[in-house]
Order: structure tokens, then sequence, then C-alpha cells
């Protein structure tokens, strides 16, 4: 087996990074009589929304000190976690959708009341008091509780409480600024139909709990009353399929890996129960294997078989404990001729290289060869996503090892990644980005900028190489030093093999 070559300069120690805080929160699965059954509110959570812009949710968000004040102090809810979550959902429902519950079903908000608690949550409370608003808890169920993986910088334990109205009113967006701009009715299975043809961009708890409610639906005969009665009595609260895309599990592995991030994100690609491929199974903590074996399980459980494993690149961060991996599964290897050089070789392996495919199910996925992070770094393109590898994270940055890593090569395969117009992008770390144009063309943007600062510096006379990154980073005063000069000699070098540089006894002068 060859050497890792690790993207982290020699001397720099990552600091230790925690694991987000899990904050609580709670959402609603308001449901109705429909002609075809039962359907679901969903919301569509406006472009400009830091997170899920685009995406169908069910409204609700995060549990405030003031909503926890309001449980204790009203007697008609209970003063602990679930007490709490429901004050913020009914202040939510106020606020999002301009609803609230009564004995009798759901009625609309006043707009007054409702601009006034728009205007500041903290207002919900008083109007309760004074009789403005209700803050009715009958016929809301707790049915479900889900907790954000540790690949998400922000990190909530999740309450989703039902609420059944035969024929609520419509929703409606607040005045002013609003979180959702279009609400839409749909049974359990025109949403989940719907987002497997990527019709519909759904969050992916969301996903898992139209799953579960399709199969309460059809046991009770569709009595939403009845099913949803049986999610209560026991919610499901433990791990739960992680579906970025369809056809897409993400598993968080912990690794060893440049902060904020803690976790590598393997993918296993495919359908429930057909062929599946295993992508950077970077396992090799007993808890990551540990949880890498159950998903596993679970897929072979469920009919599946894992025909290979994928490698986008050959950073250790990337690649697990292969002999463990091997007595959890066993599948041939497909990576570039360079991740190969690094890993055992077995004789059902196989090279990947640019404009090979394979089709797992009735989709098709591309490979693309992205170098310049890493010789041999490869994307896998389909039309539910791309998996990026480590060309592009939502929280973070991306090294370019002046070891063997290529500045221009980089830009190169952004550019090539943006145009092809991936509906998502599925990182190596973190979350999903939703809007990948967007973010392709703000890592352009700022590695182009610091490529002209990095020649800038070298036109103005400097010369040393911690001097010309000082002044490329001078807007990044917090910077490590070793990751700047590390990124520094990554764009120094670039501009030596494109004529505008030269290295003289150690220092950087302008060529001739």
């Amino acid at each position: 087996m060859g050497i890792l070559m690790s993207e982290v300069p020699e001397g720099f120690a990552p600091p230790k990074t925690e694991e987000a805080r899990i904050r609580p929160s709670a959402s609603l699965v308001a449901t109705r009589d429909g002609s075809n059954g039962i359907e679901i509110l969903f919301c569509h959570r406006v472009p400009q929304m830091p997170s899920f812009p685009d995406f169908w949710a069910f409204p609700g968000g995060g549990v405030t000190r003031f909503d926890r004040n309001a449980a204790e102090e009203l007697t008609q809810l209970s003063a602990d976690e679930n007490g709490a979550a429901l004050v913020a959902l009914m202040r939510e429902m106020v606020e999002e959708i301009g609803w609230m519950n009564s004995q009798e079903g759901v009625v609309i908000v006043d707009s007054t009341s409702r601009d006034s608690v728009v205007e500041n949550g903290k207002n919900w409370h008083p109007l309760v008091i004074q009789g403005e608003l209700l803050a009715e808890p009958a016929r809301f169920k707790l049915i479900s509780i889900r907790t954000t993986p540790p690949l998400s910088p922000m990190r909530f334990t999740n309450r989703f409480f039902h609420l059944h109205d035969t024929s609520p009113p419509e929703p409606t967006v607040p005045n002013g600024r609003s979180e959702f701009d279009e609400f839409r009715w749909l049974t359990p299975k025109q949403a989940l139909d719907a987002w497997n043809n990527s019709e519909m961009r759904i969050p992916p708890p969301q996903i898992t709990l139209l799953r579960d409610m399709i199969i309460h639906l059809e046991k009770t005969g569709g009595d939403i009353e009845s099913a949803t009665t049986t999610m209560c009595e026991n919610p499901p609260c433990g791990e739960h399929r992680i579906e970025f895309a369809p056809s897409v599990e993400c598993i968080p592995l912990p690794t060893y890996t440049l902060p904020p991030a803690t976790h590598t994100n393997c993918y296993i690609i495919g359908d429930c129960g057909g062929d599946l491929i295993v992508v950077d199974p970077a396992a090799k903590t007993d808890e990551g294997l540990t949880y890498l074996e159950r998903r596993i399980r679970v897929a072979e459980e469920k009919g599946g078989t894992v025909i290979a494993t994928i490698f986008t690149h050959r950073h250790p961060d990337h690649i697990g404990d292969l002999t463990k991996i091997s007595n959890i599964y066993q599948a041939p290897i497909w990576a570039t001729e360079e991740t190969h050089s690094v890993i055992p070789s077995c004789d059902t392996d196989r090279i990947l290289s640019e404009g090979d495919s394979f089709t797992l199910g009735e989709k098709r996925w591309d490979v693309l060869e992205t170098p310049g992070h890493c010789p041999g770094h490869i994307c896998l393109s389909s039309d539910v996503g791309m998996i990026s590898g480590d060309m592009a994270v939502m929280v973070g940055t991306i090294l370019i090892p002046p070891s063997d890593g290529d500045m221009a090569q980089y830009l190169s395969s952004l550019e090539r990644m943006r145009d092809l117009k991936p509906p998502i992008l599925l990182p190596a770390h973190g979350p999903l980005s939703p809007v990948p144009e967007k973010l392709l063309n703000h890592y352009l943007k700022h590695r182009r900028a610091r490529h002209d600062r990095v020649l800038d510096a070298v036109k103005n006379g400097i010369s040393e190489i911690t001097q010309i990154a000082n002044y490329t980073y001078e807007d990044t005063p917090d910077a490590h030093p070793i990751l700047k000069v590390d990124q520094t000699l990554s764009h120094l070098h670039t501009h030596e093999r494109d004529g505008n540089v030269k290295q003289i006894q150690g220092n950087w002068h302008l060529a001739d």
C-alpha cells in the first residue's frame, strides 16, 4: 500500500472541533381530507433562505427561551421539552401560515395579532394571556423525533407534531418578509413520487417521515387518526436513513479531517433492493465502522447488494480501514489510477477515468475527472445531483496542497462542474449545496481574487513567502499562518508554471 497523501500541510495541527450543539425545534405535519386521500401541507422556502432554499418543507422553527417561559406559565401545557416545542410550533404557525388551533379546529389569526407576532415572537405569549390568540394543545400528536446528523453546522432535535383538520382554511404568507412563498397540499405518496422524480426538493428527515406515514396509512386503510395515534404511541427517535437525493443515502463517518468538519460523508447510491455502490467509506474508528456496518446491513436486509466501492480521491480522510471494512462487506474498488496507487490491488478492481459511466437501477452516473485539489480526483454526476468529493463545501474551505495540488486545474474543474448545472452538490464534508451554481461561482471568484492578489504582491516587490501570504490574506487576519503560507505557495507554483514568477534562492520574483 502506498503513502496516503494529505491535504494538510506539515506542521499544521488542526484544532479539536466539537460537534455542533443540538438545539430543540418543532415542525407541523398538517393534514386534511383530500379527493385522493389524506393530504399534507407543504410550504415552499424562498430562494433567499440560507438553508434549504427552494425546498418544500413543513412549517416550524426553533425553540426559544421565551417559548420555554410560556410553556412553564401556561397551565394547559407541560413544562417540559414537549411543551416548549409545542409553544414554539403554535407561535410559528401564527407567523408562517396564519393559523391557530382551537377545540373546534384550525382557525385564521387576525392580521393585527399576526403582525405583532411576526414583528417579535415574544408577543405571542402576552397575546395568549389577553385572549387574542389561542394556545390550545388539543389534537396535536407527537409522531416523530429526528435529530440533525453531525455533518451540519447547526443541529436540531426536531419534534414533529401532527394536526388534522377535515377542511382547514388555506394558509397565507405574512405581510413583509416571509420564509415561504407558496403552499401545496399533497398526499404522502404524491409528495414522495414528486421527490423521487426530482420534481420537488424535500429535506431528508421529511422523506423518512413520509415513508412512515405511507406505511401506517396503508395499515389503517387510510384512517389518519388511527395511523398517527399508532405513531404517537412510540415516536421513532433513533437512527434514520439520511436521504439527500433519490437513491442517495448519506452516512457521515467521524474522521480526522480539516475543521470545522468533523466527519466525511460516505454515500450509498442505488435503489433499495438493487445494486449499490459505496462512495468514500472513510471509517477507521470503532464508532464509524459500527455505523457503516449498521447501514450496510439495513441495505442488505432490504435486498440490496454492494457491487463496488468508489473513492473520490486518495486523501486519508476518505479512505477508511480497508481490512476492517472488508469484514463488513466485500466488493471491488473502483477508482482512478492515482487513487489505486495508495490502496491494495485486487483482480476485480476497476480503474475509472473521464467518460466512464455506470447504471444503478434507472439512474446513470457519469465519472468526471476533476483534478486540482488532488491528482485523480473524481466527481460522480447524475440527474439527481453530483457527488463532489473535496471540490467545494458549504462550511469551511478547500485546500489545494502545493505538494500535489494544482490551482489552475482546480479552477478549471470548478468551471466544468458549474457549467454542467447539477441540481445539487453532495460534498464529502458538511451539508449538501442546494444551489451549486451560486456556491461554485463564489469559489471561483474568491480563488481568482486570491490568485491575482499573490501576483500583485510579487509585482509590488514583496518576495519572501510569509510576507506575500500576509499581503494576500490581508482581508482575513484570523487565517492560520501555516495555511496562509501553504495556499499562497500553491498560487505561486501555478504562477510559476504560467511563466509569471520565478523562484530565486527561496524568494519569489517576477519572471523576466
